[in-house]
């Protein structure tokens, strides 16, 4: 009875503050223990303190969180000119070497990233099931989605492809300094080209870029290695093929932590002490030169590195570029030649990296295609162009004129002026506010760095004009309503120069 009651009591709070059925029962366990001890409480100061106490947590869920996820970002107005800028400029580059750009879903097929183990990669993934049990993920890297794509042709595509594209990527792991969880990636890949022709146009898109940026090899080298370096070394001493994507992976990790924090690990996979320090003394060259004491006469390594290395002085790159042993990358699907961009001056991680990728489409259970690639992420090169100051301001909003109707009867007339203006090509933000006086028209016009104000006024109206201010230079003219169209282009055709 007593609760009966109580449901009908609570029917509106209940509805309007989310108490459940079950709250209902408490508190009638309450009325009821209290009755039970001398009536200290009644069952209306229990409604009351739990009604409070639901409002209180609703209010407290009612606070947005304003913050990004931690690890991501958030791109107001002049980030994402700043963004926009930066993927121009890889579009240009890429566009000039005849490059193609594609484009895949975010999302993938969890197995697509996680065929081979060791990889650092595997364990930041950003993955779940969907509603239909499918173990999915958020793409780590795009060269997978890739293989992928030109998996899905059946050998449809004509080769050789020279493809680029500027993906989001996402990885979870430990953020510095220009690493996030979530960035943006420049990748060119070239399909179907064994030689090292394919490298070395990879390399000076590369140094394109980076002297289109004012960057110079002052400020960046290449670090440029073969993985069939340890591949001999360790055919040399009898360790299985199979074996050498693994060992290249742990290799890859001396650059992070001491050779004694992997040494059980190169033991697991039969790498003995004299092994792992023959390997240490290979890696640790700094010359092709002296690189080829030590490998046999004939290595296919040194012919490659010798290659590429007359390539890049072909290229007019040779003062960007470097041998270092000690390079391999750490996917297990490369192949060949690997390289990587650095800061001179030690103060950033990797700015860029890639290789050759022979054998990945064998990896997914189809024949393999020649292939090698690099990708480029936006996190650490945004860094490097601040600290040289070379990075542009991007307050500028890009707004060619700004439209003003000085009397709000005649913002008719001001629609119809910006529908030609824009008809031009001229980017113009027309004053939507019918109450704002010239002073704040003018301020927030300076503000967005626009060229002109455009001021539709009653008395230049009457005579069949407008009023034009220059905001470069100061200066204020009256133009023709008919002429407006002239004088746009004109302008537009000056800003194009």
């Amino acid at each position: 009875m007593i609760l009966c009651i109580l449901k009908k009591r609570t029917n509106v709070s209940s509805f309007r503050y989310g108490i459940s059925y079950f709250d209902i029962k408490r508190i009638s366990r309450l009325h009821s223990s209290s009755n039970a001890e001398g009536g200290r409480i009644s069952s209306a100061v229990a409604d009351k303190k739990l009604v409070s106490r639901t409002m209180n947590r609703e209010k407290e869920m009612e606070v947005l969180e304003t913050n990004s996820v931690k690890g991501t970002r958030d791109f107001y107005p002049e980030d994402l000119r700043l963004r926009s800028w930066l993927f121009d400029n890889w579009r240009e580059v890429s566009k000039s070497f005849g490059f193609s750009e594609y484009d895949c879903p975010v999302l993938e097929n969890e197995a697509l990233y996680t065929r081979k183990s060791g990889e650092e990669v595997t364990s930041q993934l950003y993955c779940f099931e969907d509603k239909g049990g499918r173990r999915l993920s958020l793409r780590p890297e795009m060269t997978p989605s890739l293989a992928r794509m030109v998996m899905s042709k059946k050998g449809g595509l004509t080769l050789p492809i020279k493809w680029y594209s500027i993906p989001q990527c996402w990885r979870y792991e430990r953020m510095t300094r220009g690493r996030r969880r979530e960035h943006y990636q420049w990748n060119m890949d070239i399909w179907g080209v064994p030689e090292v022709t394919a490298e070395t146009e990879l390399l000076a898109a590369m140094v394109s870029f980076f002297k289109k940026v004012g960057l110079s090899s002052e400020d960046v080298g290449i670090k440029i290695n073969s993985r069939l370096v340890i591949a001999e070394v360790l055919t040399e001493l009898g360790i299985p093929e199979e074996k050498f994507a693994a060992t290249c992976v742990l290799i890859d990790k001396l650059e992070k932590v001491p050779l004694q924090a992997i040494q059980a690990d190169l033991e697991q996979l039969g790498l003995s002490s004299s092994i792992v320090e023959k390997l240490t003394r290979t890696l640790s060259e700094k010359s092709v030169e002296s690189l080829s004491s030590v490998l046999s006469p004939d290595s296919k390594a040194i012919t490659q590195l010798n290659q590429i290395f007359q390539l890049c002085h072909a290229y007019g790159i040779s003062d960007w570029v470097l041998f270092d042993a000690s390079i391999v990358r750490g996917l297990a699907y490369y192949t060949g030649i690997v390289f990587e961009a650095f800061d001179r001056k030690g103060q950033l991680r990797a700015i860029a990296g890639g290789g050759r990728y022979d054998n990945l489409l064998q990896s997914f259970g189809a024949e393999s295609i020649p292939a090698v690639g690099f990708g480029f992420g936006d996190a650490v090169i945004v860094e490097l162009l601040k600290d040289r100051k070379l990075l542009p301001t991007f307050t500028n909003s890009g707004i060619d004129i700004v439209v003003y109707a000085l009397d709000r009867d005649l913002y008719n007339v001001a629609i119809q002026t910006t529908a030609l203006l824009r008809s031009t090509g001229q980017s113009v933000d027309l004053i939507l506010q019918l109450n704002k006086k010239p002073k704040w028209v003018f301020k927030n016009a300076d503000k967005k760095q626009a060229k002109y104000v455009l001021i539709v006024a009653p008395d230049e109206y009457q005579r069949g004009e407008v009023s034009i201010k220059n905001l470069i230079n100061g200066e204020q003219t009256n133009i023709e309503i008919d002429s407006l169209l002239t004088w746009s282009q004109e302008n537009n055709n000056n800003n194009e120069r």
